[in-house]
């Protein structure tokens, strides 16, 4: 009896090309007065479609008296051709940016890039000094596809290689960034690794440029010719001695292993940064070719002191344009630099405008002293905006 309705189910969807869901499977397993049990022996013969939920019925059927067949992994591998994914547009060629100043390695990193190979690259170096550009603008004169994934401690498998999603009320497996770099042959950048958790170790095998099993789909992705890993990251993967990156952790030395060749970046040399800030000027449409100049002085000053341990904190380079396009807002040098190193603590902040007043004779110093908050507003002294 049993058999006969298993018989009339498959005989309903027999002519279905289309993927049947288990929903409407279910309901007409229900009309034939079948159990849900019933009704599962005959979908978990038939072939997935690759979307949770969805099944197809022209497989050849199977006997649900006896066991299911246990698939070889070649097996596995052929029904893969049927499983579906989406892919976002999130790969391109990047433009050139004309404020870009190529300085350091950045021939390295242009020559590997362009050379096709599979060459896995670590790039460390301080916070705001240029890596994740100096990949992007190196992509883009190689002219070839990229491919960006901000890494933080809560990234994991199904961020990095793909996973479910519900889209558009359908539950399909989307593939992830690294699938479709490799896909396409193009450049993955992984940024800031080294905030990274073990949970990194599943790219292991990308880093050797083996082809990748999606273990959730049974589909074998093999890297297309020209598909390379490059990584950025503020250390080593040896921690934060200092705690000035508190959020990056140790990486397992096999998965550093992994990558072919290291570079270590530092700040740029003082005549590389103020032609950086001059054609940051220019962009915001600044005119102060004297304050760049003091800007250069101060910053370097500031590093060396950095270097020899006699303070904690230090000026960026990034940290310098956001004070040349403030300034093209408030036209004021010590207020530029005032609301752009506010998120330093009080003692360092005074420090560093103390010394810019030293070195620019011009600006106006700036009181740090907060305001008294048990003065009621209208009886404080508040500096025009």
């Amino acid at each position: 009896m049993t058999n006969n309705k298993e018989k009339q189910l498959r005989e309903k969807f027999a002519n279905e090309t289309a993927p049947v869901r288990r929903k409407d499977i279910n309901a007409a397993g229900a009309e034939l007065g079948m159990s849900e049990y019933e009704v599962w022996k005959v979908v978990k013969t038939l072939l997935s479609a690759g979307k949770r939920g969805y099944f197809y019925f022209n497989a050849p059927p199977t006997e649900v008296s006896a066991p299911a067949e246990k698939l070889s992994a070649a097996k596995k591998f052929k029904l893969a051709t049927s499983v579906a994914s989406v892919v976002d547009d999130e790969i391109y060629i990047p433009k050139a940016d004309p404020t870009y100043v190529k300085w350091g390695e950045y021939k390295t990193v242009l020559s590997v890039i362009e050379s096709g190979h599979f060459f896995p690259l670590y790039i460390s170096g301080m916070s705001g000094n240029g890596k994740t550009f100096m990949v992007e603008q190196a992509t883009a004169k190689a002219k070839r596809e990229y491919i960006r994934v901000q890494i933080s401690p809560e990234t994991d498998e199904d961020d990095l290689i793909g996973g479910f999603r519900l889209i558009d009320g359908e539950t399909i497996f989307q593939k992830g960034p690294v699938i479709k770099a490799m896909e396409r042959g193009a450049i993955l950048l992984i940024d800031e690794i080294d905030r990274a958790t073990n949970k990194i170790m599943c790219l292991q095998g990308v880093l050797e440029g083996n082809p990748v099993l999606l273990k959730k789909t049974g589909e074998v992705i093999n890297p297309a010719p020209g598909f390379n890993v490059i990584a950025t990251a503020n250390t080593k993967g040896r921690g934060s001695d200092d705690g000035r990156y508190s959020a990056a952790s140790i990486i397992d030395d096999a998965f550093l292993e992994r990558f072919v060749a290291s570079i270590d970046q530092a700040y740029a040399p003082s005549n590389v940064e103020k032609t950086i800030l001059t054609k940051h000027a220019a962009k915001y449409d600044v005119d102060d070719s004297e304050f760049i100049e003091k800007l250069v002085s101060w910053s370097t000053v500031i590093r060396k002191t950095f270097e020899d341990d006699a303070i904690d904190e230090v000026v960026s380079t990034r940290r310098l344009c956001h004070i040349v396009k403030t300034h093209s807002v408030f036209n004021d040098r010590a207020k530029s630099i005032e609301l752009c190193i506010n998120r330093f603590d009080n003692e360092t902040k005074t420090a560093f405008l103390d010394l810019y007043t030293k070195i620019d004779e011009s600006a106006e110093p700036i009181a740090t002293e907060e305001a008294n908050t048990d003065t009621p507003l209208s009886e404080q002294e508040v500096a025009p905006f």
